[in-house]
């Protein structure tokens, strides 16, 4: 089915390239199939990518001069990343085929089985208190621009309709776009891009998930109390952590661009309500909301002090609907209703995050100045106090910082920061901006310096905000719960969170945490954490509410997600699911209005499942201990890897790591800090992981894997990890998206470094590492080959893979040459060029690959 969907297709589709009416396209989709042949063969045996590009040029093109070959290099390049894009579009157009849009995991599979069992009021309960937060992301993996998106939204469409006029129409004019920036997006740029999801996706999308439900569990639309069912949260604008270019003057932008966004929605939708409500009362009052709304959106008046009020006058409307017109068109006037409490003024969440070092830094600049003006203890006094004596001294500060005034650049925007908190409330309603996340948190005192700045900023009674730690290093993750243990044993500190419903939200960093301690170890620590979090919450009476920072691929916590939500049982808190989408995953997963529902359908799903599932997905105690064990194997092999000293210099040198900067796809630098050279702890996750996709190597998806299932089959425990993989979704879902990463490896890429005499050992531990974690996936699973319980995935993965094979040759090939020139070889810049030119279909190619 997938092959007569998507391959047949895409081949199809394919073969119009030939005849598009550009300079050498012919010739360069004749010659390309031969190079991808020439790969496929050459590859398998071990033949380096240097050797094959040259193979090419001497057997198919020997006359073509040096700028010529360069030439058609590049030509290919450009050839395959349409050939990727329009790999996407069939695909996106064959969505609800591929995907069975009322199965396992979508509202209609839950509502029938919540019948079935007779388990309604049981989600009815559970509807009235869980949320779902899905966290938009600008970290760049995301290749394409704004122009191509909207290329591709129409040729999807026109696919659909098999309308091969327009398709050719529309590949002419994706073979004229330009695939790459010219420059770096800003941050404001990068949350615009991301404004266009709200508006043609997720405002009509949410919604309606949540029509359905309640008209499936029997609650009257009007009578729907949970307006935080589904929340959007937003990160461009005010992450800060690591990216130089987020200011309290950016933030204040895009918080004002998310106002304007949903006060456009609104307008659109008012001028349509109008049309139908003609009748007399009704119409005055509908007109009246509309040119309130229009002059809110176009003047900047402020008509509507918050959402309640624009509610208020449509609840007018509505009861002179039902009073005089006999409720004629009362559906579409409660499904805007619907919409207004949902969205309010905000649209999104804006969420403000920070690295907890600048904190520190920042209070040894304002104790400096105070202590100046002796109101405060010197910086060396209380840097001689315990941690807890710290704590003390700055809950008992009394002092007016919003007058303070400061040459520190840190200093003033992390003030400017927090008071644009409060602006941004006053704007947008609370539910504008927050949370204030703490990136690197390592103890109760990088929570409460952020505390009391927005104490002593806001006041009291004004801190309608969330403090967030943020838990990613292994190490940090086994010290979080005594962590929260001290916090809430602050008395201070429990009665904010009194005021703030008795939940305290912890994020928790899969992507650093795989970098930190390997994929098996990072998310084994993460299930502990939650659970350990779970019981020091409980303990006070709180409600623990988990957010994943998540990225794309199985290496950064994603894959599979969903099943991880299903599988967790109670002992894990579970009101809420809360997850970063980055990247990529925007629009490959939420980008359209059939796979936006369907992604949300299945993360809320996840979470509502535990109302009426009678199988608790539980994890034994005997279970929890064999994975411990496997865990730690697992961390002790990767750590091997990373302590290598070949490891950081591989990094730098033979992947494509420093290459990262210079995409033009992100305003965040690759590392967190701007000093010299290569720190292993300031990498960010996504060049680490995207580095290694690039490779075709997947290292932090699965490397430790097959050593600890093989250490732990080697002392008996072979049955029991069979029988956990056949019982347990939560080791199925893990071993499975392990299964992923190792998919999309091929080591035979860059099996030319076995000779490398530098990088010979290093590749060679690496190479082993790829056949032990296959061999004992399948082992363990019983499958015949790897991903064969995901076939739909599977052979999409294999047809991606196969396309993009001559640009990894390329890119190689590059890296090669400029590793090792040829005397009087004088084509440095071109080796970059092509470096860089290649990671866009590559990372496109594979979709969630960073």
């Amino acid at each position: 089915m997938y092959d007569q969907l998507v391959g047949a297709r895409f081949h199809v589709y394919n073969s119009l390239f030939l005849n598009l009416p550009f300079q050498n396209v012919l010739r360069t989709g004749t010659f390309l199939p031969l190079l991808q042949q020439l790969c496929e063969t050459q590859f398998e045996r071990g033949t380096s990518p240097k050797d094959i590009i040259n193979a090419f040029f001497k057997e198919y093109a020997p006359q073509l001069s040096r700028k010529e070959r360069y030439d058609m290099l590049f030509n290919f390049i450009q050839y395959v990343e349409r050939q990727v894009a329009l790999f996407d579009s069939v695909e996106d157009a064959a969505f609800e085929h591929d995907n069975n849009l009322n199965g396992k995991g979508t509202v209609s599979a839950l509502l029938m089985r919540a019948a079935y069992d007779q388990q309604q009021q049981e989600l009815q309960h559970k509807l009235h208190n869980f949320g779902l937060r899905v966290v938009l992301t600008a970290h760049p993996t995301q290749f394409y621009p704004g122009s191509v998106l909207g290329i591709l939204t129409d040729l999807e469409k026109s696919i659909r309709e098999n309308d091969l006029t327009q398709i050719n129409l529309l590949l002419q004019q994706l073979g004229k776009t330009a695939f790459i920036n010219e420059t770096k997006p800003s941050p404001y740029d990068e949350a615009v891009s991301l404004c266009w999801y709200l508006e043609n996706v997720f405002y009509a999308t949410i919604p309606e998930i949540v029509k359905s439900l309640a008209v499936g569990a029997g609650i009257a639309l009007p009578e729907w109390k949970n307006d935080k069912l589904i929340m959007v949260g937003f990160w461009p604008g005010g992450d800060r952590d690591g990216n130089p270019f987020v200011t309290s003057e950016i933030t204040l932008r895009v918080a004002a661009r998310l106002n304007e966004t949903i006060l456009r929605c609104y307008y659109r939708d008012l001028r349509l309500l109008r049309r139908r409500l003609t009748f007399h009362t009704v119409y005055k009052i509908i007109f009246s909301v509309e040119q309130k709304i229009l002059s809110q959106l176009t003047n900047k008046t402020k008509n509507y002090h918050d959402a309640n009020e624009l509610i208020s006058e449509l609840q007018q409307a509505r009861q002179s609907l039902i009073d005089e017109h006999n409720g004629l068109f009362l559906e579409l006037l409660d499904d805007f209703i619907l919409k207004v409490k949902m969205f309010g003024f905000h649209f999104a969440s804006l969420d403000i995050r920070q690295d907890s070092r600048k904190h520190d830094a920042v209070w040894d600049t304002i104790l400096q100045a105070l202590s100046q003006k002796k109101v405060t203890v010197s910086l060396n006094d209380y840097e001689s106090k315990s941690a807890k004596e710290k704590i003390d001294y700055l809950l008992n500060l009394r002092c007016d910082l919003s007058g303070e005034s400061t040459d520190d650049e840190l200093t003033r925007e992390t003030l400017n920061s927090i008071l644009a908190i409060k602006s941004i409330q006053k704007e947008n309603g609370e539910n504008g901006c927050h949370r204030y996340i703490i990136s690197n948190c390592q103890s109760a005192l990088h929570v409460m310096e952020v505390f009391v700045l927005a104490r002593l900023l806001l006041g009291d009674a004004d801190i309608a905000l969330d403090i967030v730690p943020l838990f990613e290093t292994i190490d940090d993750l086994a010290r979080a719960p005594a962590i929260m243990d001290e916090l809430y044993s602050i008395d201070v500190y429990r009665k904010h969170l009194k005021k703030r419903n008795d939940r305290q939200t912890i994020m928790l960093g899969f992507s650093d945490g795989t970098k930190d301690g390997g994929y098996l170890r990072a998310n084994w620590s993460i299930f502990r954490a939650k659970e350990n979090l779970t019981s020091v919450s409980r303990k006070y009476s709180l409600k623990a509410i988990f957010f994943d920072g998540r990225g794309g691929p199985p290496a950064r916590g994603g894959g599979n997600t969903h099943d991880f939500y299903a599988s967790l049982g109670d002992t894990i808190e579970s009101e809420e699911v809360q997850i970063t989408i980055q990247g990529q995953t925007i629009s490959s997963n939420f980008g359209k209005l059939s796979s936006c529902r369907y992604n949300l359908e299945q993360l809320l799903s996840s979470g509502l499942e535990s109302a009426i599932s009678h199988s608790k997905n539980q994890l034994t105690e005997e279970n929890k201990k064999l994975i411990d064990e496997l865990a730690d194997e697992a961390f002790h092999a990767y750590l091997d890897l990373k302590n290598d000293t070949k490891f950081i210099d591989y990094l730098e040198k033979v992947t494509p790591l420093s290459f990262f900067g210079d995409t033009n796809i992100g305003s965040r630098p690759v590392k967190r800090s701007s000093g010299g050279g290569l720190k292993f702890e300031d990498l960010r996750a996504i060049p680490f992981v995207g580095s290694w996709a690039m490779m075709k190597q997947n290292i932090p998806g699965y490397h430790g894997v097959g050593t600890a299932l093989q250490r732990m089959t080697s002392r008996g425990h072979e049955n029991k990890l069979k029988e956990l993989y056949q019982n347990s979704l939560y080791f199925r879902t893990l071993l499975g998206n392990s299964m992923m990463s190792l998919t999309k490896s091929n080591m035979q890429a860059t099996a030319y470094l076995k000779e490398d005499e530098e990088y010979r050992s290093f590749w060679l531990k690496l190479h082993d590492e790829f056949l032990l974690s296959r061999d004992m996936v399948l082992a363990i699973s019983g499958l015949d080959e790897l991903m064969a319980g995901n076939p739909k995935i599977r052979d999409s993965v294999k047809l991606r893979e196969k396309i993009v094979l001559p640009l990894i040759a390329i890119q190689q090939y590059a890296m090669m040459n400029l590793r090792h020139p040829a005397d009087g070889d004088q084509d440095e810049a071109l080796y970059r060029k092509l470096i860089i030119r290649c990671m866009f279909g590559i990372i496109n190619a594979a979709r969630n690959s960073a």
